[in-house]
């Protein structure tokens, strides 16, 4: 056997360790991360929302619909419950649980069980706003994109997509009836993915311009994506909606 022989063969085999090494560094590490407060953008900018002085309205959420199959309606009025409290523009009154909570404290503090102000047993804060939201739009596929090359039998492509998805927020004076203000609040939710193929077949493209095939048969292949989850979106509409309405009401 000549010395050419044994030549392909090295580089094979050092072919063969450079895509292994690559495929290691690319291969998902698992590893605990610890929770945070939420800082995205939309949080970040309710934060900063400027808290008008003196008693705060009081809300209460009369109304909370969805027209996306994906929304869960109880855990999106928790998310909207949370964005009023933490904008610290408006007193939450609670209307979904009163048999659970604060009825049933009620009935305790009435039968001497607990201890309470005269005052709190017997009136409930009225609400001075309701809020009426409805998600209202979930857009698939509002765009999309697609794109590949082939080098020698390698396959590279990807795609991305954007599906978009809304929220209509009303706000009805409780004392009229009437509707003095709303919101409409749209995201768009992106993904993409990308391939990679035929890493093998390039490297026998590259060895047949030489005039020689490879000892062994080598490939590899990658797989990525990505992609918004919609309840993280649904939360940034809600935030973004709720900062807003904070802002107009420190303006009027």
């Amino acid at each position: 056997m000549t010395c050419s022989a044994f030549a392909s063969p090295a580089r094979a085999r050092r072919a063969l360790i450079l895509m292994c090494v690559a495929a290691a560094c690319a291969a998902p590490v698992l590893a605990q991360t610890p929770a945070r407060v939420d800082d995205s953008a939309t949080a970040k900018e309710l934060k900063q929302v400027q808290r008008r002085a003196g008693a705060k309205p009081v809300v209460a959420i009369y109304e909370f619909r969805s027209a996306v199959p994906e929304v869960q309606v109880g855990a999106a009025r928790e998310m909207f419950v949370t964005a009023l409290i933490r904008s610290g523009a408006f007193a939450v009154a609670e209307r979904q649980r009163l048999n659970e909570g604060v009825m049933r404290e009620r009935q305790l503090a009435q039968g001497g069980t607990t201890a309470a102000a005269p005052a709190a047993q017997g009136q409930m804060t009225a609400a001075r706003y309701i809020f009426e939201v409805v998600v209202s739009e979930a857009n698939a596929g509002s765009n999309e994109s697609s794109r590949g090359v082939n080098i020698g039998g390698m396959q590279v492509s990807g795609g991305s997509t954007a599906d978009q998805i809304g929220m209509d927020v009303r706000i009805v004076d409780a004392n009229t009836g009437l509707v003095v203000d709303a919101v409409n609040v749209v995201k768009k939710l992106e993904s993409s993915t990308t391939n990679v193929s035929g890493v093998g077949s390039l490297l026998n493209s590259l060895a047949s311009l030489r005039g020689k095939n490879l000892p062994v048969q080598v490939d590899a292949d990658s797989r990525s994506s990505r992609k918004e989850g919609v309840d993280r979106a649904l939360r940034s509409c809600i935030e973004a909606a709720v900062a807003e309405l904070a802002r107009r009401l420190v303006e009027e």
